[in-house]
């Protein structure tokens, strides 16, 4: 069977649109609002036992990240402009507010390098660190199936997740109501 320019344009174009599919589907969060967050045990960047759970009564905002992701970084500005108007203060339905951030890395070094040039001014940074090519298997990242970056989950005092690849003004609206 000959194929025909036509048939072959729809068979590139069926394959373009599978793959665009695939992709969105492996890299769509895979918790939603309505969730409870999964409580995780860590050690941030100065050696302090980190524990989600101990953050309930607050707003937090888990943010995975890497120095590596273009994205991410370029997210950064706006969170610590965020951060320092709200970081501290009492909220309507909540102690306060807290950023946390995992870095899915590989290189400690760089990961200590983007918290200093961005300017990262909250005190939760986590590595979730992996030897492999494969980013997303590190354990943090694997507990929220986390398959790209930047991702992040807002989560209310109660533990809830109410918030998904939230940007600073959606999780101003969520907590001023």
């Amino acid at each position: 069977m000959k194929l025909t320019f036509d048939r072959l344009v729809m068979i590139l174009l069926v394959a373009v649109i599978g793959v665009y599919a695939g992709k969105y589907f492996y890299t769509k969060p895979q918790f939603i609002n309505g969730q409870k967050a999964l409580n995780f045990q860590a050690v941030t960047i100065d050696n302090q036992a980190f524990k989600l759970s101990d953050l309930r009564g607050s707003y937090v905002l888990l943010d995975f990240w890497g120095s590596w992701c273009g994205p991410c970084r370029m997210e950064n500005p706006a969170w610590v402009a965020f951060n320092t108007r709200y970081a501290g203060k009492k909220l309507k339905k909540a102690d306060a507010f807290h950023m946390v951030s995992i870095a899915i890395e590989r290189n400690e070094e760089s990961w200590k390098r983007a918290i200093f040039n961005d300017g990262l001014n909250w005190p939760y940074h986590i590595l979730d660190q992996t030897s492999s090519m494969k980013f997303f298997n590190s354990p943090i990242a694997q507990l929220y199936k986390v398959r790209a970056l930047p991702s992040n989950y807002l989560i209310d005092p109660q533990g809830t997740i109410v918030g998904v690849n939230v940007h600073p003004e959606d999780v101003e609206k969520i907590i001023a109501e």
